[in-house]
């Protein structure tokens, strides 16, 4: 198997190259099962499990294999499954914070050129949701792309394509359809041999059908939208990572019932780059848009050239990434703590050699 087909290349052969030479084999990620992967390696497909070493040395769950990721493996054991020592640089990844209260950064896919942010045209149609999804595409290094899928259900597809244009700003937006022929050949561009795609969506925004019509055949399950609120049901239940014709890699990804940022500096910079222009014009140079007298930002909202809600939206984010950061430097002062008590509990009972 020639593993260029799955997006192996230069770069990536020099970050291996320490681990050659520690007869090391390479793999990339292809499916995540609950603490055992499929990997895919030059001789075929395998089983593969993280080494002890890995785990003890992984400041958090974000340091393991994601899907996408390339790894560096032992040859596979008696057991038939390849053991992973290392996780190469990630070149992107889409992150988010895990659901609840834990502040951990969860990589939903890694290694990926570009992002499908999907949204239905029907009752999955959210504006704020695509702010989210660029923000956080953004900031993993990754290009996104806004796919409008049903557009057959759409009485309007130009208005609603035009409102998501006004929110993606530099991001390419395209009304398709996976129900109807030769509405999805626009997606052709971004489908080269050997590029890594991402799908992310909320549920029964039609990611699943996405692949069945770019793979040919119906690999992924699917399901109808409940009627009542055109939310959709689960049918994708763990990331994956799949060929389709053409020679592209699509990573299709359960639906994303919320969408936490974890990091959102930079992102909501390029996201809202329209704020940030009018931001220049403003009194103070640290004006936050809020309550600061002479505001452009403001006072284009009060014009009528810019969107209010789009502006409540900014702020509303700036707010959640703040008290993020707050949560991650008051984590890192913890786990600081604990390992100050730990190396402190050593050396009192270390009693040395007679």
């Amino acid at each position: 198997m020639d593993l260029r087909t799955f997006g192996w290349d230069e770069d990536f052969a020099r970050h291996f190259e320490p681990f050659g030479q520690r007869g090391l084999s390479v793999a990339r990620v292809t499916l995540e099962h609950q603490h055992i992967y499929t990997v895919q390696t030059a001789e075929g497909e395998l089983l593969a499990t993280v080494a002890g070493g890995l785990r003890h040395r992984a400041a958090g769950r974000h340091e393991f294999p994601a899907v996408g990721d390339w790894v560096a493996m032992s040859p596979p054991a008696q057991s038939g499954r390849g053991v992973i020592q290392a996780v190469l640089p990630r070149r992107s990844k889409f992150s988010r914070k895990v659901s609840g209260r834990v502040t951990t950064e969860q990589v939903v896919a890694a290694n990926i050129d570009t992002v499908f942010l999907m949204m239905g045209l029907d009752g999955d149609y959210n504006l704020r949701r695509i702010e989210r999804y660029l923000i956080t595409a953004f900031d993993g290094g990754a290009s996104p792309v806004v796919v409008l899928n049903k557009a057959d259900l759409c009485a309007d597809v130009a208005a609603r394509v035009r409102e998501v244009q006004a929110v993606a700003q530099s991001a390419p937006v395209h009304a398709v359809s996976t129900m109807q022929d030769g509405l999805l050949d626009v997606l052709d561009v971004y489908l080269g041999a050997g590029r890594t795609i991402a799908l992310l969506g909320s549920s029964g925004v039609g990611k699943s059908t996405l692949v069945n019509r770019l793979v040919g055949h119906a690999m992924q399950a699917t399901r109808e939208v409940r009627e009542g609120d055109q939310r959709g049901r689960h049918t994708t239940t763990r990331r994956q990572l799949i060929v389709v014709t053409g020679g592209a890699l699509l990573i299709d990804t359960p639906g994303l019932r919320e969408l936490q940022l974890w990091d959102g500096a930079g992102g909501i910079d390029q996201t809202f780059d329209d704020i940030e222009v009018l931001g220049a014009g403003c009194r103070f140079r640290d004006c936050r848009h809020d309550a600061e007298p002479g505001c452009a930002v403001k006072a284009a909202a009060g014009a009528g050239q810019l969107d209010g809600s789009r502006l409540e939206s900014y702020l509303l984010l700036r707010r959640e990434r703040a008290f993020l950061a707050g949560q991650q430097d008051e984590r890192v002062a913890q786990e600081r703590k604990r390992y100050a008590r730990t190396i402190s509990k050593v050396l009192r009972d270390f009693k040395p050699r007679e």
